[in-house]
């Protein structure tokens, strides 16, 4: 089994020029789509480690919520707006050129540069066996010569000792450059935080449901609904009966949660903030 140079907690890549905003306690980078690719890229070729997670409101509620998930997006190198109510949620706190960085399309664009440029890819994630061979039969016939130098279904529990060994010994030994987990939020960002340190790969992306829309098996949303804010209709419709308790639950608790940030924060910049207001 290939161990990870004992130097890279030293090599983990935590400084970026992205500017960045706190959106109920999730620091969120402010940027676009080709300054993201160029990060990734960089981060691949100086071999730092580090990792990345597009974020929905269901991982800045979870993170708000539950210390565990909290501590593990803590941890994370970048995390950029996935859904648009983040990016919303960036301009009304200033940042006039937050744009979205959807993880379907930041993980096609990379591929492109990825096949072109010859950097193994790793897939951790899937539905079922089925679902991740056809993920990479299609991946490979959109981006001609990507190399996919390994792939892994995990099962729906926690793996045990032995199986995270395993996978630790396969993702190393394939000698990826990036490790894609599609396993969902906050399950790949936790996920990420407990064996980023074990993997050799300079890159781990966190895309959730990339991997379904990519192989298939999940209709994508159209650009205009999730331009305004509408793609949680558009999942829902489709999968109802795994999405509508997340939804129901999470989306009126961001927009109230949000709320009251960007209250106290106006106020504060008011002059009329005093400490104990909430």
């Amino acid at each position: 089994m290939q161990t990870p140079d004992p130097t890279s907690a030293a090599k983990t890549d935590r400084a970026y020029n992205f500017p960045s905003a706190n959106v109920l306690g999730v620091k969120l980078a402010v940027t676009n789509y080709g300054e993201v690719v160029a990060w990734m890229e960089e981060t691949v070729r100086s071999g730092r480690q580090a990792t990345l997670s597009p974020a929905a409101v269901n991982l800045v509620i979870s993170a708000r919520e539950d210390p565990a998930v909290r501590e593990a997006v803590a941890r994370l190198t970048v995390v950029v707006p996935d859904g648009q109510p983040l990016v919303w949620a960036l301009r009304l706190l200033g940042h006039r050129r937050a744009t979205r960085v959807y993880g379907p399309e930041l993980m096609a664009r990379f591929l492109a540069r990825a096949a072109a440029l010859q950097l193994p890819q790793f897939l951790y994630g899937g539905r079922s066996e089925e679902g991740l061979a056809a993920l990479r039969e299609r991946l490979q016939a959109r981006f001609p010569g990507l190399p996919i130098a390994g792939a892994y279904c995990p099962p729906f529990r926690p793996l045990t000792a032995a199986e995270r060994e395993r996978v630790i010994a396969e993702i190393n030994e394939s000698g990826a450059a990036v490790v894609w987990v599609g396993i969902g939020q906050p399950k790949q960002e936790l996920w990420m935080a407990d064996l980023r340190q074990h993997l050799t790969a300079p890159l781990l992306c966190g895309v959730g449901a990339a991997f379904d829309f990519h192989a298939g098996l999940v209709p994508q949303a159209p650009a205009f609904l999730g331009a305004a804010g509408l793609e949680w209709a558009w999942r829902l419709a489709h999968e109802p009966r795994r999405l509508w308790r997340r939804y129901a639950r999470q989306n009126p608790r961001f927009v109230a949660a949000f709320a009251k940030q960007l209250w106290r924060e106006r106020l504060a910049g008011s002059g009329g903030y005093r400490r104990g207001s909430n």
